[in-house]
């Protein structure tokens, strides 16, 4: 049995409702790993006790994230033995080592140290405990580094040969490191610092409007805009160097995402905004600034890049998504280094903590972290199309010999438990940020003991 167009598109739209739900929670608590190190080995370098005071809140909202992020993700295990039993055959000798290199390295370092990071506090020194919590920090980056690896060689495989029906690892160092792993590494690890961040920075500016001023409240503040003001250019610079990359090695993505149809000689323009219509093969309303696509891409005046009439129309992207999934994820990065350059200006000026105007604005970019996330993703993943091994296996090819029913009726219960479960947990999220760090002179949690990670979470969800 072959499964049908419908079925591959339902299993498509399935796998993305998932991850997406899945992968806002590693990425914040990638971030809040690193974060709550920084805050432990201030405060253990100080003695000042604001630090540790946050240590503790941002522990909390840790503990949900990473339990809602471990329950999102072993569901997707499943689905690649379900909707995509196609791709597990052929792919599984190079994918299926490399994820279990991630479950080996980092989760268990992460499961092994995170009940001493959020338990044990009053059981073991202050130097054992700060081991922990920087043993799950390095833990959440390492998991990052072997997820992207196995990703990055679907987009751009290398290391391997075929052999009958599935693919051969040769040289493992190649896959592991194939051409684009480096660019997609840094640029998802400082996407989620960049989420932390802004997410820091919102709820230190909901509470400052809110009229508290103690000084866990501006210290977090301040620190989540000095991060954003190293990262967000960083992050640019980072994102040009992929798109080189990519234009480099996956052509057919940059022309989709430029909504570029003809291959332009003596210098390519940048379509700033459009409509690109598949059907038409144009790009209509476009907006365009002549020659600004080479020096974007190619870093010279008269830069060529290839439009997607030249590759053969099965093996277009939809340039109609990924051209606007790109701005938008673009669109808010820019916003992002205004709000850092912003803040620094404010900072110099004494006038951080006071600006009302500006609270609202770090206020109204926390969620932006999380679009920007899920923007690019969008881009990478449906740029990649037609290929899940890009240039190797076709999507098509890779999904199980399922019917549309089948995926549909599992799609719609995947529907229902997700807002029902991760809703509660980010509404439960949000009433955590929107309680607050403890106040000054308040019983402190550190004596709080609990045998499950969400238990280090001492507020009730009816009255955080």
């Amino acid at each position: 049995m072959h499964s049908t167009p419908e079925a591959l598109d339902l299993a498509r739209i399935q796998f993305a409702f998932t991850v997406s739900f899945h992968i806002i929670f590693p990425a914040l608590s990638i971030g809040l790993a690193s974060f709550i190190a920084v805050l432990e080995g201030a405060w253990l370098r100080t003695g000042k006790p604001v630090y540790k005071e946050l240590c503790l809140f941002w522990s909390k909202v840790f503990a949900v994230a990473f339990g809602m992020g471990v329950v999102s993700g072993v569901v997707m295990s499943y689905e690649f033995g379900t909707n995509w039993s196609g791709f597990s055959s052929f792919a599984g000798p190079i994918t299926g080592p490399l994820l279990t290199y991630e479950v080996m390295t980092a989760f268990f370092l992460e499961a092994g140290f995170l009940g001493i990071m959020l338990f044990g506090w009053n059981k073991v020194g202050r130097k054992a405990h700060f081991g922990a919590t920087l043993m799950v920090a390095i833990g959440t980056l390492i998991s990052t580094f072997w997820i992207l690896a196995s990703n990055s060689w679907m987009q751009t495989p290398q290391g391997f040969r075929i052999e009958g029906d599935h693919v051969v690892p040769v040289d493992w160092f190649a896959i592991i490191f194939n051409p684009s792993f480096p660019y997609r590494l840094a640029h998802m690890a400082i996407a989620a610092f960049i989420v932390a961040g802004l997410v820091v920075a919102a709820t230190g500016a909901w509470h400052l409007l809110k009229g508290r001023r103690d000084p866990a409240i501006k210290k977090m503040f301040s620190m989540a805009l000095w991060l954003l003001l190293v990262l967000t250019p960083v992050q640019a610079i980072v994102g040009d160097a992929h798109g080189i990359n990519t234009r480099e090695h996956q052509p057919a993505k940059i022309a989709a995402i430029e909504g570029l149809w003809e291959t332009e000689k003596g210098g390519t323009a940048l379509n700033l905004f459009g409509l690109p219509d598949m059907e038409a093969e144009t790009t209509k309303y476009a907006v365009s600034v002549p020659h600004l696509g080479s020096l974007i891409l190619t870093h010279s005046w008269d830069g060529e890049i290839r439009g997607l009439k030249s590759f053969p129309k099965e093996d277009r992207p939809n340039s109609t998504i990924v051209f606007w999934s790109f701005r938008i994820m673009a669109g808010l990065g820019v916003l992002m280094i205004v709000l850092s350059v912003a803040a620094w200006f404010l900072r110099r000026k004494g006038r951080l903590y006071d600006s009302r105007w500006f609270q609202r604005f770090a206020l109204a970019m926390g969620p932006s972290g999380f679009i920007t996330l899920l923007a690019g993703w969008v881009t990478t993943e449906v740029g990649r199309q037609p290929w899940v091994v890009y240039g190797v296996m076709r999507t098509a090819d890779a999904v199980s010999p399922v019917t549309a029913q089948q995926v549909g009726v599992s799609l719609f219960v995947f529907v229902i438990v997700y807002t029902l479960v991760f809703g509660t947990g980010i509404y439960y999220l949000l009433k955590l940020l929107k309680h607050g760090p403890a106040l000054p002179g308040s019983a402190d949690d550190a004596n709080h003991t609990a045998r499950r990670p969400l238990s280090a979470v001492t507020q009730s969800i009816e009255g955080a």
